[in-house]
């Protein structure tokens, strides 16, 4: 019997990154505009341009944390609003990017506002610094998701701060989030944890 291989190229099984300085903020949002397709995301930062193409792998866990969030909050009967890779862009602070994921928690974010949360998937390391791009924006939390591990920070004052609780979500096991995350079965990792949080 016949079986059939499939090749999986190397950019799908790395994430592709690469940097530009001196950019312009006129030159960003033409590029934000012209190269708006599926696959790319944009971090400016004070004339740095960072250009990334996410790996199979990444989406899958990006996806996977994503649905395991929000099922934790409907079962807990939390008001998470999510709003996906949305551009959000501050011409005066000179920042701009796309989370992986990003949630508004008890509102519905109105132009020109920040979410509460944002989620970050690291498979390989980002050319600019994410924490210095949000923290610019007042985003108040940051979860960073690298090597099957999270990393949550808190923006405290003028700096974030490693947490070990969100405090937005402050019942959420981070842990047993980060085993079912890396699950290739979405679906069954979604049961399991409506099996532990229904009885």
């Amino acid at each position: 019997m016949a079986t059939a291989t499939r090749y999986v190229s190397p950019a799908e099984q790395t994430d592709q990154r690469m940097l530009i300085n001196g950019v312009s903020w006129r030159d960003y949002v033409i590029l934000r505009e012209a190269l708006d397709t599926p696959g790319l995301r944009m971090t400016y930062l004070k004339g740095s341009l960072e250009l990334m193409s996410p790996s199979r792998k990444h989406e899958l866990h990006k996806k996977t944390i994503a649905r395991l969030i929000e099922a934790y909050a409907l079962l807990r009967r939390l008001r998470l609003i999510g709003y996906g890779e949305t551009t959000f862009r501050q011409e005066a602070k000179e920042r701009g990017a796309e989370p992986d994921e990003c949630y508004a928690v008890g509102r519905i974010m109105n132009d020109g506002e920040f979410p509460d949360i944002v989620l970050e998937v690291i498979h390989t390391n980002p050319l600019l610094d994410k924490l210095e791009v949000y923290r610019g924006f007042g985003v108040p939390e940051v979860w960073l998701f690298r090597e099957d591990a999270f990393q949550l920070y808190r923006l405290v004052g003028e700096s974030y701060q490693r947490v070990e609780r969100s405090v937005f979500l402050p019942d959420v096991d981070f842990e047993l989030v980060a085993r079912l995350a890396v699950r290739e079965d979405q679906d069954a990792a979604i049961q399991e944890l409506h099996t532990l949080l229904v009885p």
